[in-house]
């Protein structure tokens, strides 16, 4: 896979006059390539969501730049080719969604771009049917559900064709079945369509799901490598006020507490081998 962003020594302030002003950003330097998932860590006010609105352009860096398949995010005259390459998802979906009609929500998008209406019809249909709310195309928007509204919300953003999509804790509003609902639609679009993902997230039963995680601390990257490694370091992550998925959880108290378990379980499933492998061998 090639580099599809490259964020090089960037830093950002939201106060760019006189000498006092503070750094959100504080040299970010991170390679994400075309086709990857990866996921975002951090304490609140680390600057993980500063970050994904210069992969957009939605922020400018103050200093060092950032470029979306080569373009910098800085050149004025590219902002439409970055934008429709790059789509973001809110934290909260209500304050991205603009129309009453599922279909027209996911019409809004492609309409802004001048794509042709017969286009547009096949664009929606399209984006309904991959985030498996087709049926719902002719409701209202305000009668769905939360893990609704926010699939209809990645829906607008398919409809635009982007070549990635950006999604600032989609998640942390819903129940649990509405966040599985908007994982499962991650994971498809990403393994499935090779869409490049980029999720900030609380929950680390989704960031374990990812190809690499970030982990970001005042405004630094502080470390970056698969989901099983940085699991692995629970005193690490405690350091950081990150917690460890239930199950990473449970085989290492396990392993405190003398069973002579060698692997890491990421998800239900692994948990459940391990275990039973290690019960087998008992008999």
């Amino acid at each position: 896979m090639k580099n599809f962003i490259d964020i090089v020594d960037l830093k950002f302030s939201y106060n760019n006059e006189g000498n006092n002003a503070k750094n959100i950003l504080n040299g970010i330097n991170l390679n994400i390539k075309k086709g990857e998932f990866l996921a975002i860590l951090g304490a609140n006010g680390s600057g993980k969501s500063t970050l994904i609105k210069h992969l957009n352009a939605m922020l400018l860096p103050t200093k060092g730049n950032v470029f979306v398949n080569g373009i910098n995010t800085k050149d004025e005259g590219k902002l439409y080719d970055i934008r429709s390459t790059v789509g973001l998802v809110l934290q909260n979906p209500d304050n991205q969604i603009v129309a009453s009609i599922v279909e027209d929500e996911v019409a809004f998008g492609p309409e802004n771009l001048g794509v042709a209406p017969k286009s547009i019809r096949e664009r929606v249909d399209m984006a309904l049917k991959l985030v498996d709310m087709y049926e719902y195309r002719k409701s209202t928007t305000y009668s769905l559900s939360g893990g609704q509204k926010q699939r209809i919300a990645i829906a607008g953003i398919i409809a635009m064709q982007p070549e990635c999509i950006l999604l600032d804790e989609p998640t942390s509003m819903l129940d649990p079945e509405g966040r599985k609902e908007v994982l499962d639609t991650i994971k498809s679009l990403n393994k499935n369509y090779g869409i490049t993902i980029v999720l900030i997230t609380h929950y680390m039963e989704e960031a374990a799901n990812a190809d690499r995680i970030a982990i970001i601390n005042e405004g630094k990257i502080v470390r970056i490598d698969a989901p099983r490694i940085i699991f692995s370091e629970v005193a690490f992550l405690d350091k950081y006020q990150l917690s460890i998925p239930t199950v990473v959880e449970l085989i290492h108290k396990l392993k405190l507490n003398g069973l002579p378990l060698n692997n890491m379980a990421l998800d239900e499933r692994e948990c459940v081998n391990i275990l039973k492998k290690y019960f087998n061998s008992l008999e």
